[in-house]
């Protein structure tokens, strides 16, 4: 099609302003706190109440978080290619994150009473199908509003907001009543308000490109089928970008899932929810403390790989000390060094991500299918982790494969070759 391409599929080159910035990364913050809120403290809480007896919590939790990461993982891509066929009036994201968030809301809602297992693992599926629509929209706004030389910083504070999120969470599932009766769904019902409150500045108040009627590609299902899938030959950076990703992921999924857990039948700490919190939040500190530096830094130096390198090597170190050394000053000590580590991982290779993307019409699917190597390492770490706990070696077994894990991701981001 002829003419100058419109707004909403142009290459940006005008800077994101702090205030587009701060409400997206508000927004991206809110969804956080809806997903973890309930996987940091209440979804562990709930299997281990509505486990049926002579089934371990362990594998209840496992059933719960593994299928709404199938949901997850099929919904990123689905509602990213859908906002790329959005001509609404208000934009092709803005409509997306609003209604994710809202039905977000209302499946937390859900959770809150739930009473039996497969009511839990139908609210959480609708919890992940929902605000997957939401995030697919916000993650794919960056590549439409922010220039390349721009995307580390802005991943940065994504990324910060994405932290202050889990932080967010956990603080309000643990304050909302963490173990006390009836605190389950008052944790949920905490995080559903986040979630609702914090993306109404983006809604209301910013313009989000309108993509004219006559440039939106065809919505059918063969073509919403076949995008699920991006050829790996045709675009081999995309292909080892995507790896790298999923590969830290999962090796930082197999950390974190069975936290309380490990706090509380290995460390016997008396108090392990606490312990949660205290965990994430140094976790937290030490990855504010690096999210922002690292992605201007990598857009200073015009680099990502070395960054990505290095991030990698930092978090198979730090999850290293979970395997060998089993104490709470270790646990500690691996909460802030997988902060330092993820912080820039988190802001470098969102920016790497965004500079290997195929077609800008197509931004919200592409980077709904790279968003799969954030949700198939939930489906892939309970499947893995649970055998590993149970049969093959415990949680120093468990942690050693997601250091190992880890590392491999981080050695392949060497492979990608159109992006320094």
């Amino acid at each position: 099609m002829s003419g100058p391409a419109p707004e909403a599929l142009a290459e940006p080159s005008q800077r994101a302003g702090r205030a587009w910035t701060a409400a997206l990364s508000l927004a991206n913050g809110a969804i956080w706190v809806g997903w973890y809120g309930p996987l940091q403290i209440l979804l562990a809480l709930q299997a281990a109440q509505l486990a049926p007896p002579g089934t371990p919590k362990e594998s209840v939790l496992a059933w719960v978080t593994g299928a709404g990461a199938v949901v997850s993982m099929v919904s990123n891509p689905l509602f990213g290619a859908l906002s790329d066929r959005t001509a609404s009036r208000f934009g092709r994201r803005t409509p997306w994150i609003a209604a994710g968030v809202v039905g977000g809301a209302g499946a937390l809602v859900l959770l809150a009473g739930a009473g039996t297992v497969p009511v839990m693992v139908l609210g959480w599926c609708l919890v992940q199908l929902t605000l997957n629509a939401a995030f697919a929209a916000i993650t794919a706004a960056v590549p439409d509003r922010v220039p390349r030389r721009q995307r580390g910083a802005v991943g940065g504070w994504l990324g910060a907001a994405q932290v202050l999120g889990v932080v967010a969470g956990t603080g309000l599932a643990t304050a909302a009543g963490g173990v006390a009766a009836g605190g389950v769904a008052a944790g949920y019902l905490a995080c559903a308000g986040f979630v609702v409150l914090g993306t109404l500045p983006y809604v209301l108040l910013l313009r989000d490109p309108v993509l004219p009627a006559g440039r939106r590609p065809a919505l059918s299902v063969r073509a919403l089928a076949a995008g699920f899938w991006i050829s790996p030959r045709r675009h081999p950076d995309l292909g080892w970008a995507w790896l790298t990703r999923f590969l830290i992921n999962l090796g930082n999924a197999l950390a974190l899932l069975y936290l309380l857990y490990y706090l509380r039948d290995v460390l016997h700490r008396p108090d392990p929810g606490g312990g949660v919190l205290v965990l994430t939040a140094v976790n937290g500190v030490t990855l504010l403390g690096t999210v922002v530096i690292g992605g201007s830094w990598s857009d200073r130096a015009g680099r990502r790989q070395p960054f990505v390198l290095w991030a990698g090597v930092i978090m198979t170190v730090a999850t290293g000390l979970l395997a060998g050394w089993q104490t709470w000053p270790g646990a500690l000590c691996a909460a802030a060094l997988l902060g330092v580590g993820f912080g820039v991982f988190t802001s470098v290779d969102f920016a790497l991500m965004t500079q290997v993307l195929p077609a800008a019409a197509h931004r919200g699917k592409d980077m709904g299918v790279i968003n799969i190597a954030n949700a198939l390492p939930q489906v892939a770490a309970p499947a893995l982790a649970a055998p590993i706990v149970h049969h093959l070696g415990g949680y120093r077994m468990l942690y050693a494969v997601a250091a190992a894990v880890g590392l491999v991701g981080a050695l392949l981001v060497r492979r990608i070759r159109g992006v320094a």
